[in-house]
């Protein structure tokens, strides 16, 4: 009797975890580490789901474009989380996404109606140096210093596309002599933003390409505020960072449940103390303290996405060919 007791125990387990869902997100490597937020929205989604949420990592956020353009229809992504405003032009032409269908009381800097893309977080792109070391003030007055500089790859990155656009829309046709004074200082270029980072904290160079919400890490996570974002008289280019929804996911209603979940409080207050960005919900609760210690550019910068999809080879060989000098 034992045996039979067991063994149907096995089977009514095996079917219980047949019948439950998994929900495939694809995202980069740093929102899916065990100190970025997938961890805790995770769990608390599941909480609510009765699913099972798994995450797959692609290297940085243009990296997951280009994943999903490589394996097309036969995608298991149900979700893309981690694309930004400089790529849902590029994303919605791959015809690869359905409509998200969600509001929400969105706090972003600038007004959002996109109907095929939820943003989950922003910020603005930023120079990360040492308070008290040099502080250029412009990309020329980098360019003539002798401080070094790690950025990331445009193609692979969103934070080095950002670059891309921040250099070209505040010089124009200018902006492959600004590269081209640049490459001096740029010691190397990665594929992502966790290897550039890593390369800052550990010495290795004076300046990083990150965020004006860096510092907020070091303030709170390590009560070191000795990290400061660069404030830039160009400006500061805006990114906003999106979820999407596959259109050939066997799982829509579902992924549409995460994605209401996604800029919800218990989501959204996850976001500034684990992803270092502005929520694009506000939370709360508000935001943690050392937010408000950080730089507010006078100035924001960003291009619409047509433009964006316009320009980008333009500026990528631009920035290519003073790289390769």
């Amino acid at each position: 009797m034992k045996h039979l007791i067991t063994a149907a125990g096995l089977v009514l387990a095996t079917q219980a975890v047949a019948e439950t869902p998994t929900l495939t997100i694809y995202t980069y490597d740093s929102f899916a580490t065990e100190w970025g937020p997938g961890p805790q929205i995770e769990a608390g989604f599941e909480a609510v789901c009765g699913c099972d949420l798994k995450f797959v990592t692609a290297g940085d956020g243009a990296a997951l474009l280009s994943r999903l353009r490589l394996e097309g229809d036969r995608t298991e992504a149900d979700v893309v989380l981690g694309l930004d405003t400089n790529l849902i032009g590029a994303a919605r032409e791959t015809g690869l996404f359905a409509p998200a269908q969600i509001e929400a009381d969105y706090a972003l800097p600038i007004s959002w109606s996109d109907p095929d893309f939820v943003p989950f977080d922003w910020g603005y792109f930023a120079f990360i140096g040492q308070r008290g070391a040099a502080m250029p003030a412009s990309f020329k007055e980098l360019a003539d210093s002798d401080l070094t500089v790690v950025i990331q790859d445009p193609r692979s990155s969103t934070p080095g596309l950002g670059l891309l656009f921040w250099v070209k829309q505040a010089y124009g046709d200018a902006a492959a002599d600004i590269w081209s004074r640049l490459s001096d200082n740029i010691v190397t270029v990665t594929p992502g933003w966790s290897e550039a980072y890593g390369m800052f904290t550990d010495g290795e160079v004076d300046l990083v390409l990150s965020y004006t919400t860096s510092p907020a890490y070091h303030i709170i996570a390590e009560e070191d505020d000795s990290k400061v974002a660069l404030p830039f008289t160009e400006g500061h280019y805006l990114q906003v960072e999106v979820a999407g929804l596959v259109a050939g996911s066997s799982q829509t209603d579902l992924g549409r449940q995460f994605l209401g979940y996604l800029v919800s409080d218990a989501a959204q207050s996850v976001i500034p103390t684990t992803n270092w960005m502005y929520p694009a919900v506000d939370p709360a609760d508000g935001l943690p303290k050392g937010f408000e210690d950080l730089i507010q550019p006078e100035k924001a910068l960003l291009l619409p996405p047509e433009e964006v999809d316009e320009l980008r080879p333009v500026a990528l060989e631009e920035w290519r060919a003073a790289l390769s000098r």
